[in-house]
């Protein structure tokens, strides 16, 4: 839950214009929310990824409404660039079909530009969109 937390704060604070720690504060409220039972909360897929014996990145889907989420994805950054997220995104995928879901959903940030060219390589099409101006 930590590493879920942490990485959706790095994203969520930006976005939201929220100091670091104010940003981390609501990521772990929010996980608390959507966690109640932690990682063994009813329809939730929380997996680690493996290369042998070496843990190398994590995925978070909720299944809990018509079209599961994915709440989380990571991949260590020691292990970035070696195909570790198509291969952990493309596992949430078959699990998902398997449980007999026909579409997956995702949110990404506008500045993840690596995450957003892995989804547009995996066929994810953009359904709706958030913009800001400065003023």
């Amino acid at each position: 839950m930590d590493r879920a937390a942490t990485s959706f704060a790095a994203g969520i604070g930006p976005a939201r214009g929220l100091a670091e720690d104010e940003a981390l504060k609501f990521a772990y409220d929010e996980t608390k929310r959507l966690l109640p039972d932690g990682p063994a909360t009813e329809h939730q897929l929380i997996w680690t990824a493996f290369a042998g014996d070496e843990p190398v990145g994590n995925l978070w889907i909720s299944t809990r409404a018509r079209v599961p989420f994915i709440y989380g994805i990571e991949v260590d950054s020691n292990q970035r660039g070696k195909g570790y997220g198509r291969a952990i995104m493309l596992a949430g995928e078959d699990e998902c079909r398997r449980l007999g879901h026909k579409q997956l959903d995702l949110n990404v940030f506008g500045d993840n530009k690596t995450a957003i060219g892995l989804y547009d390589s995996l066929g994810y099409e953009v359904i709706s969109q958030q913009m800001r101006k400065e003023l």
